[in-house]
């Protein structure tokens, strides 16, 4: 199952929710807003990272600007506790399964989350398009 890590202001949040809606694709939604992630969430979400806490916290927002802190001066236990305390932090949405991690929303990465019978009809009808149009 998809898990969607969501803010209410974020349109990006809304383009994720509304694309997996429009491709049935099963998803469980939490609003960090109103419940901030877990410490197994930050742990699941950093497993499937390649650059770890560089892929999620968003050095421009301006919550992290105002905390003045330095990253790499931080133990774990203390990263995921400012990341529970600071939500606003974390770029978003978050999309995940099991296998696969997307930061902010990019519509051709999020066909990753499309099962692969989809994507392979997808394909199908795409490419009978081309030859049709070629005729």
């Amino acid at each position: 199952m998809v898990k969607l890590f969501t803010t209410p202001s974020c349109t990006s949040c809304r383009k994720a929710k509304a694309w997996l809606e429009e491709y049935n694709i099963a998803y469980t939604e939490q609003n960090m807003a109103h419940r901030p992630l877990e410490e197994k969430d930050i742990k699941a979400i950093m497993r499937l990272t390649e650059n770890g806490t560089e892929d999620i916290i968003s050095k421009q927002s301006k919550a992290f600007k105002e905390l003045d802190v330095d990253l790499d001066d931080l133990s774990l236990s203390e990263m995921f506790e400012l990341i529970q305390n600071n939500p606003t932090l974390i770029r978003r949405p978050i999309i995940m399964d099991e296998k696969r991690l997307q930061i902010g929303y990019n519509e051709d990465e999020i066909r990753q989350f499309v099962p692969r019978e989809v994507r392979e009809i997808e394909l199908q009808k795409a490419q009978r398009l081309v030859a049709l149009s070629q005729i």
